[in-house]
């Protein structure tokens, strides 16, 4: 992790970056569940997950969120701040064991009411070990511009 300036300015549409991977484990599972108190079956129930669809227990969906959006924190701007998410869906089930990695395109830049600062929305796609889009957002960042 590093710090790099990057003024509005300096966004370019389209231009795209891609994280490292992640193996999701029980572990997260079992911690998450621990964090926000989200114990259904479908997460922590093994025997009651193998008579469900899936055969399985499910990443929760928030925690994919979690995770691929920790991916993406490689270097600090320190011109950039985080307005928040739009657009967050779940497409695919993860399950213990897939491994992800998050994709980020800048896929808009636009004025905001101050002057000094632009808003740059980066379109976020999480991907698993097959190549499938599991989670989709759009992340917001209100960004300085130079003066």
């Amino acid at each position: 992790m590093y710090f790099k300036s990057t003024f509005f300015e300096g966004y370019q549409l389209a231009e795209k970056r891609v994280t490292l991977g992640r193996t999701i484990t029980e572990t997260d599972f079992v911690v998450h569940a621990g964090h926000t108190g989200d114990f259904f079956p479908h997460h922590m129930d093994a025997e009651w997950c193998a008579t469900q669809p899936f055969k399985q227990r499910i990443a929760h969906g928030t925690m994919i969120f979690s995770i691929g959006i920790g991916l993406t924190a490689s270097e600090i701007n320190p011109e950039a701040m985080s307005k928040g998410y739009d657009k967050l869906r779940f497409i695919k089930p993860v399950f213990i064991g897939d491994t992800i990695h998050s994709e980020i395109t800048i896929s808009d830049k636009s004025e905001t009411k101050r002057p000094e600062y632009g808003q740059v929305t980066e379109h976020v796609e999480i991907i698993n070990q097959h190549g499938e889009v599991v989670l989709v957002c759009d992340h917001l960042l209100v960004v300085k511009k130079q003066v």
